[in-house]
């Protein structure tokens, strides 16, 4: 019992001589000329991470999630107070992102939306991630300047941080904004609860404890920020007390109502799997993986991925689990013996593994084991240790060395940056790269394939289908990737085998209904079509189903109906906007210009830039002698879409009905440049330039469409009318012969040719 008695004493004694070497927590007042540099290093500091990682403001890579967080979001892009309410209050099953609530995550992203920002120009969403990454930077720099009381230490820690290459992906990565913004609240929780640790004021408390809803309403994963700051009284503000606990009671309730909500909301709308459904072992080897792969990346940050695939198999076969295995017995065993002289590193190593345990693959919620943005928070812990150890060694006799050291590390950190980030030049480019290190990753040939799909470049995007199908034949969403693609190509048998194995497998969607009855739709075959989007709605209320369901019983004439459709659609989508397009070619059909108008004015209020309402409103302008206001609109739509050719052919008739050949030939010669294959935009130059005396000119044109189009009945007519135009009677007679063995009834054929018989008979 003695000797358990002197051990104590020695053990406090330790505590208390290592307290006073890292000092109490000072406040800042009355240190002026520490403020005045802390400042001065923070704005350099600032500037280097700024250059550094300036290269993301050109990053055009779009990663896993972004389409739900922007591409496909239809709140974010619609921003208002209805939309910021739909986030705030959608908190057990967001609609718009699978997986927790993040309303301001949302938020954030859709206020960059108002500013300019689009799928196709992502530069205003990385402006407001890298900013916000500047002033975590500075945040951490002050916390560490609250904790240890010297500037150069803090700043040093803060440059490393700033400047590591781990800290690039959330940036880039546009659904990533609630990694910085969450650590952003959480660092303000930190400070602001530091600073009441001095003060006891309860304004700077409830500071702390506002900041941390925030953090959580940011991102779930600051739920363990309450342990956190248990782990600070115990080290370095050496406070840890009965009272040091019960001041955290109302943090851990929110805590635990945050973790109730994200099990709940991750569960509904994002897939959750249980700890319960993991083997001991998987659990164990999974932790121990973890431990030493974040070690290992943060001090030699290079092959970086965003995608990290768990070992197949997750066995001590594999060289990194075995590394756990081994590495985390051995690092649990010197952090216990370092405890001994110091609790810097022990504290520092559980401020790390508390932060990101949500994250280590316990509860599963994502398809890697582990990832670079998991460890941005956690880093902090990290930090901690190493600010208490750069306060070691800032001695005269090594600050020298030290400063040469953190330089280094600094350079070198610039450069993995600067490497890393150049992956994200397009979103080609960061699969690529991930595909590097996983090349038989089914989520990134699935991800991939959808790029190359919307790209444009639809045989690659099925050679990557095919391929993640090999590993993974009984996957719902692969198979129907594949058949929207091969639809695409028009391979529809094909494109329907899938479809229907996409059925057949575990995750069943209204999407696959929704899709299979696109085709069958695009076969001419309506009724079979209808009957899929039905099957769609069985599921749940979706608008997609409504839409389509519209638009099949508009093309079968059934027009009243297709309206009733449509309407329900817009129920459940408001700012549906080709559901309103489409209500206006209705309303336009039924003779209705105002109603119709009326609806592609909404269909407009809601994307301004829908080149397609004002494209449709001037069509129907037109075709109701309205002429200078269709003009109008069809000017809008190709200020908004430039090479729009059925709006340059078509605005082209308009200025022609009205005389305007020059200018008609202008926009028909636009079409073409834009699809040269039109007939009807070569058909409609040819006719303005013989309608603006350019006769010679005009005859080419139509001589070009009777050569791809040998059987156009009315371009040998037209021909033959400007032929016989300048005299040209038995060419002329020739061709109005042709059109009519083409079509015995064609009236102007006829006539013409008739009146040219008279004519020769008279004289």
């Amino acid at each position: 019992m003695g000797k358990a008695r002197t051990t104590r004493k020695n053990l406090t004694r330790i505590y208390a001589q290592q307290a006073r070497q890292a000092g109490p927590v000072h406040t800042m007042e009355g240190q002026a000329p520490q403020l005045k540099l802390l400042l001065i290093l923070v704005t350099i500091i600032s500037a280097m991470v700024l250059i550094t990682h300036w290269p993301a403001m050109s990053a055009k890579a779009m990663s896993f999630d972004d389409n739900q967080y922007l591409i496909n979001n239809n709140l974010v892009q619609n921003p208002s107070w209805q939309s910021a309410k739909r986030f705030l209050t959608e908190i057990l099953e967001p609609s718009t992102v699978g997986g927790y609530y993040q309303p301001l995550t949302m938020i954030s992203i859709m206020f960059d939306y108002a500013l300019g920002g689009r799928s196709d120009y992502i530069r205003p969403f990385h402006t407001t991630s890298l900013i916000i990454h500047i002033f975590n930077t500075t945040l951490i720099i002050c916390l560490l300047y609250l904790l240890f009381r010297n500037v150069w230490i803090a700043a040093a820690a803060g440059l490393l941080f700033g400047l590591h290459p781990m800290t690039v992906e959330p940036i880039p990565w546009v659904g990533e904004r609630k990694t910085l913004l969450a650590a952003f609240f959480s660092l303000l929780c930190l400070i602001s609860y530091i600073r009441y640790t001095r003060f006891r004021s309860f304004t700077l408390y409830t500071l702390s404890f506002a900041f941390f809803i925030l953090a959580l309403m940011a991102k779930p994963t600051s739920t363990p920020i309450p342990a956190l700051l248990l782990l600070l009284d115990f080290w370095p503000l050496n406070r840890f007390s009965k009272r040091a606990i019960l001041e955290k009671i109302p943090f851990f309730i929110i805590a635990g109502l945050s973790s109730v909500i994200t099990v709940i909301s991750q569960g509904r709308t994002g897939g959750l799997t249980a700890p319960t459904e993991h083997t001991p072992a998987h659990i164990a080897l999974t932790l121990c993986h973890n431990i030493i792969f974040y070690l290992y990346k943060i001090i030699w940050p290079i092959n970086l991925s965003s995608h990290y695939a768990f070992p197949e198999p997750l066995s001590l076969a594999q060289p990194m689990v075995l590394a756990g295995v081994i590495g985390t017995p051995i690092l649990i065993a010197l952090l216990i013996i370092s405890a001994r002289r110091t609790r810097a590193i022990l504290v520092g190593w559980l401020f790390f593994f508390v932060a990101i345990l949500p994250t280590m693959g316990i509860i599963g919620f994502t398809v890697v084991i582990a990832s670079d943005k998991y460890a941005y928070l956690p880093a902090v812990g990290l930090l901690l240790t190493l600010a208490w150890l750069l306060n070691l060694l800032w001695k005269d006799k090594y600050r020298i060395p030290t400063l040469a050291v953190i330089i280094v590390l600094a350079s070198f950190e610039v450069f993995a940056a600067r490497n890393y980030l150049a992956k994200w030049k397009t979103t080609e480019t960061i699969y690529n790269h991930m595909l590097s290190f996983t090349p038989d990753s089914v989520a990134l040939h699935n991800n991939l394939g959808i790029y190359l799909f919307n790209s444009g470049k639809t045989d690659q995007a099925v050679s990557h289908y095919e391929y993640a199908l090999k590993f993974k034949p009984d996957d719902g969403q692969l198979h129907n990737n594949l058949a929207i693609a091969l639809s695409k190509k028009g391979l529809f048998e094909q494109a329907i085998e899938h479809y229907n194995k996409a059925l057949n497998s575990p995750l069943k969607t209204p999407d696959f209904y929704n899709n299979l009855g696109n085709v069958f739709a695009a076969q001419g075959k309506l009724d079979q079509a209808i009957e899929q989007f039905q099957n769609a709605l069985k599921i749940k209320p979706y608008s997609k189903s409504y839409f389509n369901l519209g638009k099949a019983f508009q093309i079968k004439g059934n027009l009243e109906q297709a309206i009733d459709f449509y309407r329900q659609a817009l129920s459940l989508k408001p700012n549906y906007v080709e559901a309103y397009v489409s209500i206006g070619d209705i309303l336009t059909q039924q003779g209705k210009l105002d109603q119709a108008l009326a609806e592609f004015d909404v269909a407009l209020k809601f994307d301004p830039r829908c080149a397609h309402a004002h494209y449709n409103a001037a069509v129907s302008l037109a075709t109701h002698n309205r002429p200078d206001e269709a003009i109008s609109r069809f000017e809008q739509a190709l200020q908004i879409d430039p090479n729009y050719p059925d709006a340059d052919n078509n605005i082209g008739i308009v200025l022609a009905q009205k005389q305007r050949y020059t200018q008609a030939i202008e926009h028909f010669q636009k079409a073409l440049k834009v699809s040269p294959d039109s007939v009807t935009a070569c058909f409609n130059l040819a006719n303005a330039l013989a309608q603006d005396g350019k006769l010679d000119e005009s005859i080419g044109h139509f001589r070009k469409i009777i050569q791809r189009d040998p059987n156009n009945a009315d371009a040998h007519c037209r021909l033959a009318d400007i032929l016989n135009e300048k005299g040209l009677t038995d060419q002329a007679v020739s061709e109005y012969r042709q059109t009519l063995s083409l079509n015995p009834k064609h009236p102007q054929a006829g006539k013409a040719l008739q009146q040219i018989m008279a004519d020769r008979q008279n004289r």
